[in-house]
């Protein structure tokens, strides 16, 4: 499945304003709501995502069409990447450990600035990396 970059990037934009929320006022059910939405993208892919939704709805219609499409599979494994990251922020804000919390939640916003500032996925990048030392197949026995 081929998707539009700029989905993406505006989703991370959007995330990027969540982490920041969560870093100033430490609630953590904005936490939440980001870890729904990154879990709707790596269960349900992007184009379905709360932010994938908002992009299409919203802002696609105003752009023209992509010059180009990339591959579906980097950005929903970067929603799972960014999943993780943010129940360990979750579990770190709700039992109290607070650092936990903010780190996790610090960690994603840096990334997510990467992406949408500098279109940087780094998620998108472990993946690749992930790829070329585990080719497909290669775990298979036979």
């Amino acid at each position: 499945m081929q998707i539009d970059p700029r989905g993406p990037r505006f989703g991370a934009l959007l995330t990027m304003a969540m982490f920041a929320a969560v870093l100033i006022t430490g609630n953590v059910w904005v936490l939440t709501a980001q870890a729904v939405a990154f879990a709707a993208g790596a269960l349900l892919g992007l184009p379905r995502s709360p932010y994938g939704l908002a992009y299409k709805w919203l802002v696609r219609p105003r752009l023209g069409p992509p010059s180009e499409l990339e591959a579906a599979a980097p950005p929903r494994f970067a929603q799972a990447v960014g999943l993780v990251i943010s129940l360990i922020g979750i579990v770190g804000y709700g039992t109290g450990v607070t650092p936990l919390g903010m780190a996790a939640a610090a960690a994603g916003l840096v990334a997510a600035v990467l992406n949408g500032v500098f279109g940087l996925c780094l998620g998108c990048e472990m993946y690749l990396l992930i790829r070329r030392t585990w080719p497909a197949g290669a775990g298979a026995r036979t």
